[in-house]
């Protein structure tokens, strides 16, 4: 299993929750190389993947069976950045401009599209998207994409990366779920996130719609999960017990957890805006965001036609045992 190092796996990792039946070698990799690894390759029997990704493989050969599980999910308001000069404060104000993006397909960029273009008004064919590496030359889309007419992408060019052409005044924005790396330097490095309060924007956003957004799912490769059907089931079974933990300690105040000193303080904030359970698996507590995802995949050219959220996941993991 490659999955990144998240506090909700990591009981996997170290073997205090195990999942019955398997033994588990848990490869702790960022999400890049595993996704790269496992759509080039197959390596691994069980992987993390970009939901979109995963979307789109439906429709070509469908190599992957998912779980519901959702190991990375996040707020995308305060995934799209400008220069620190830059006159935009209103997302609508981008129509017309050029908008770099590591990948079209990238489920970050499919949720930010979505978001700007039905609460903000900035229709998704508005703008023109250059695709590449943010810090790093050299990237490419990982699928093949066919893209409905009026919607332009296109590579930037060798050499270049998103991060410089922003700086440079060549790109109105970016969209990326990572900071471009200048923003990480004091000062942000000339750049700037394009709404001046996210974090309340994505409180908003949440509190109007009830949306977390999915960002990733776990897959397992088709081969692996036809010979061992019961996998699919106590993979979930496993991952929910792994969570419980993880979200159990967060809290702590008698001894730090963690090296944030007023943590407490933002769960606290977090349960109360979003419930006890805030990070939640399975398909009914995560409908409306699925089930807008997939809208969003599908109006934006991605999605041959618009899924429902039954349809990603093992049908095992649908239906519960009652006694």
């Amino acid at each position: 299993m490659a999955c990144q190092g998240y506090d909700r796996m990591w009981p996997l990792r170290t073997g205090e929750v195990r999942v019955a039946g398997a033994e588990l070698n848990f490869l702790a990799l960022p999400v890049e190389e595993t996704f790269f690894r496992m759509l080039r390759f197959g390596e691994f029997d069980i992987a993390e993947l970009s939901l979109s990704t995963y979307v789109l493989t439906l429709s070509q050969g469908a190599p992957f069976v998912a779980v519901p599980v959702f190991p990375s999910r996040a707020f995308r308001h305060s995934a799209v950045y400008v220069r620190q000069d830059s006159p935009f404060t209103d997302p609508a104000a981008l129509a017309g401009g050029t908008v770099g993006v590591p990948e079209y397909q990238i489920t970050a960029a499919v949720w930010v599209r979505g978001i700007l273009a039905e609460h903000h008004g900035l229709p998704v064919e508005s703008v023109r998207y250059r695709t590449g590496g943010l810090d790093a030359p050299g990237r490419e889309e990982k699928l093949a994409l066919d893209l409905p007419p009026g919607v332009e992408v296109r590579p930037i060019r060798e050499g270049e990366t998103l991060s410089r052409m922003l700086l440079d005044g060549e790109l109105d924005a970016v969209y990326s779920a990572r900071n471009p790396g200048p923003f990480n330097d004091e000062g942000h490095g000339g750049l700037r996130r394009l709404f001046p309060d996210p974090e309340q924007m994505e409180r908003d956003y949440h509190h109007r719609t009830g949306i977390f957004p999915v960002m990733h799912t776990l897959v397992l490769r088709r081969e692996i999960y036809e010979r061992n059907r019961w996998l699919a089931r106590e993979l979930v079974k496993a991952c929910v017990r792994a969570k419980a933990i993880a979200l159990s300690g967060l809290g702590e105040t008698a001894a730090l957890p963690y090296a944030l000193p007023w943590l407490w303080a933002e769960v606290e904030r977090t349960r109360a805006a979003m419930g006890e359970d805030w990070w939640p698996y399975g398909v009914e507590p995560n409908r409306a965001a699925l089930e807008t995802f997939l809208r969003y995949s599908h109006e934006q050219g991605l999605a041959p036609r618009r899924y429902e959220p039954d349809e990603l996941f093992a049908p095992e993991t649908l239906a519960e045992v009652v006694v």
